[in-house]
């Protein structure tokens, strides 16, 4: 009889660790942090995480919640079929002036485990919003991580004027 209870206690918990999987055996995300660098205040900004199914089964996102209202995550319901992706769309609404780290808790169906993805940056103001503005364009669809030094204040500075008179001539042309 005791035989017997061990046997089936050891089954009944060799099946639930088999259930609970790992989330970085079902999904691969492109990457687990991105830095927005500089931002405008009051300028909302996105970027995209790609999600790969690395599972031999379709995987489908239940929720991707943030801490707090100023970052917003979108993604779609739909399954991901095996070696497919799918994007999460993470917003920030940079309302408050200074740096941040804002993290996405996102959870698969049939899987206990979660896996967190982040966002930084610093939002500014005065002098320096005119930087940022240039710098970080409202979507980026191909989001890749980068260092806060990757571009120079010379270089973005003329990369502003240069839009504003691209802007300039579009405008006066389509009168």
């Amino acid at each position: 009889m005791k035989k017997l209870f061990l046997l089936t206690t050891a089954f009944v918990f060799g099946f639930a660790a088999m259930a609970q999987q790992q989330v970085d055996n079902v999904i691969k995300v492109d990457m687990d942090k991105y830095d927005f660098g500089k931002i405008k205040q009051g300028v909302p900004v996105t970027t995209y995480f790609t999600v790969t199914n690395i599972s031999d089964k379709p995987v489908v996102i239940e929720n991707a919640q943030a801490g707090c209202g100023c970052t917003t995550p979108e993604w779609s319901r739909e399954p991901i079929a095996p070696n497919s992706t799918s994007k999460i769309k993470v917003g920030y609404n940079a309302a408050a002036p200074g740096t941040f780290t804002k993290q996405v808790t996102v959870k698969l169906a049939g899987v206990d485990a979660t896996k967190a993805i982040t966002i930084t940056g610093e939002v500014v103001t005065g002098e320096s919003a005119g930087i940022a503005a240039a710098t970080t364009p409202e979507v980026k669809a191909d989001a890749k991580p980068v260092a806060k030094e990757a571009v120079p204040a010379k270089t973005t500075k003329s990369a502003t004027k240069t839009e504003k008179k691209s802007t300039k001539k579009t405008t006066t042309s389509s009168k």
